[in-house]
């Protein structure tokens, strides 16, 4: 979500072309691994099965928003860190967004299965996934890297890693559960209504990427 970096360097790169600058953009920087905020994103990764089974094995609600407060703060840390002491990377750019749509993909499945979210909410959420996964193989049938993430899609993500732990409370019994199911639902329809559009507009933008390639192929 806030991080930094790029994809792999076996992807196939074009000649820069112009308006392709924003596409491009991954792969100038550094293909290091041992940096802190790759660290911090491997950390998250590692939460996401424990943070699984604590939902779905002993129900340990407030362990499992404990783990998921602790993603959230180095989700924004990593990103920090990398402006801060120059460790962008192309892992990096791989981590941090894997790591998100880890978080909130089990995070969906785990809530729909315990009923404190409906089915529908989880069919959107993950057919955008669906979606974005053909766009994918498209930028790499014409050699591009996958595109920078937009500042919609981050929003998005963060809106969506908000609502999930106050889904998590408003669930329980008494005053609080009541006064956070409200937000829970803000939260979740406005994230979930961004998140559409933010893969709307990537798919718009791999649209016009494979129409100026066409193009140019078309001129030859």
């Amino acid at each position: 979500m806030t991080s930094s970096n790029g994809p792999s360097s076996a992807v196939p790169v074009p000649p820069v072309r112009p308006g392709a600058r924003a596409v491009l953009d991954r792969e100038d920087l550094p293909d290091r691994v041992w940096t802190l905020p790759n660290a911090l994103s491997v950390l998250r990764l590692l939460g996401v099965p424990v943070f699984l089974w604590l939902l779905l094995g002993p129900k340990e609600d407030g362990w499992a928003l404990v783990i998921l407060m602790v993603s959230g703060f180095t989700d924004w840390l990593d990103g920090k860190l990398a402006r801060w002491l120059n460790q962008g990377s192309r892992l990096g750019a791989l981590l941090d967004p894997a790591a998100d749509r880890l978080y909130i993909i089990c995070t969906l499945v785990a809530l729909a299965l315990r009923d404190v979210v409906p089915v529908w909410v989880v069919a959107l959420l993950l057919g955008r996934e669906l979606v974005l996964g053909v766009m994918l193989l498209v930028l790499r049938r014409y050699g591009y890297p996958p595109l920078q993430v937009h500042y919609l899609g981050k929003a998005a993500t963060l809106l969506l890693l908000y609502a999930f732990p106050v889904l998590l409370i408003a669930d329980g019994q008494g005053p609080l559960a009541e006064i956070a199911a409200p937000f829970a639902w803000a939260l979740t329809i406005w994230g979930t209504a961004l998140y559409l559009l933010a893969g709307l507009f990537y798919v718009v933008q791999v649209a016009g990427i494979v129409r100026a390639e066409r193009t140019v192929l078309a001129s030859r």
